[in-house]
């Protein structure tokens, strides 16, 4: 049964140039008759994807290739510019470090806040906010509000939520780069029992080990397309292969 499908996706976006066009240059230049449509680029080209429920797929690729823009086009977060996603099931993302929080609203606020946007009810979520605390290792921080959480400390409260709420596609974005090893090793075992279960899971990692060793299909992403799709392992070693010129087949993490 399918979970997650794409065809033919295409995606452009503004340059970051033009994100950082301001009103004012623009009204001028306009006024001068120097106005020009704002430059874009293609992210994502021509993209075919299935993905069957129960998949625990990998994606790999060099920084900018579009993996994160992938998982925010299977989110719904952006809308494809040709092509179509479909998506069946309810999804948890934890693809941007802080999403879905309020930042003037309580630790304990947010847990509710969140787990309500991914469908669930404001009394489940009572009833689950001690484990999300306990779990994310702030039990301390409860009443506070979320903006006086550093950045290490609102990972791990996103990851407690995305893995406690037992979603049918689970959709991760770098989660085990965050944080001491002790905590990753903590978020690895939480993992294992979404490996057990049914639930499709979507794995955006530079952790070329972890991928090979856990998930049963990856691809590798380059340019925005699809550069090869198989087994974790083959794709690991292609994408290695690739990288280092064939010199170099172990599984250390290239440089960025």
């Amino acid at each position: 049964m399918e979970a997650i499908r794409l065809d033919q996706v295409c995606l452009w976006r503004r340059t970051q140039e033009e994100f950082s066009y301001d009103l004012k240059r623009t009204v001028l230049s306009f006024l001068e008759g120097k106005y020009k449509q704002p430059s874009k680029k293609q992210v994502i080209e021509n993209l075919n994807l299935t993905i069957t429920t129960g998949d625990k797929l990998g994606i790999i690729g060099s920084n900018g290739s579009g993996k994160s823009t992938l998982l925010k086009l299977i989110c719904g977060v952006l809308e494809p510019t040709t092509g179509t996603v479909r998506v069946w099931g309810r999804v948890a993302p934890l693809i941007e470090l802080g999403a879905g929080f309020d930042s003037e609203l309580s630790v304990i606020d947010n847990i509710i806040l969140y787990g309500v946007l991914l469908g669930y009810s404001k009394p489940y979520m009572q009833s689950r906010v001690q484990d999300i605390l306990d779990f994310a290792e702030l039990g301390d921080y409860g009443l506070a509000p979320q903006k006086s959480l550093s950045s290490g400390m609102t990972a791990r409260l996103g990851f407690a939520i995305a893995t406690d709420v037992h979603p049918d596609i689970l959709i991760l974005d770098e989660v085990l780069s965050v944080g001491d090893e002790r905590f990753k090793n903590k978020c690895k075992q939480r993992l294992e029992a979404f490996w057990q279960a049914n639930a499709t899971v979507l794995v955006v990692s530079h952790d070329l080990e972890f991928i090979r060793d856990s998930c049963h299909q990856a691809i590798w992403l380059d340019r925005g397309r699809i550069r090869y799709s198989g087994s974790a392992a083959a794709t690991v070693q292609a994408y290695l292969a690739a990288v280092h010129g064939g010199a170099d087949m172990g599984l250390s993490t290239p440089g960025q």
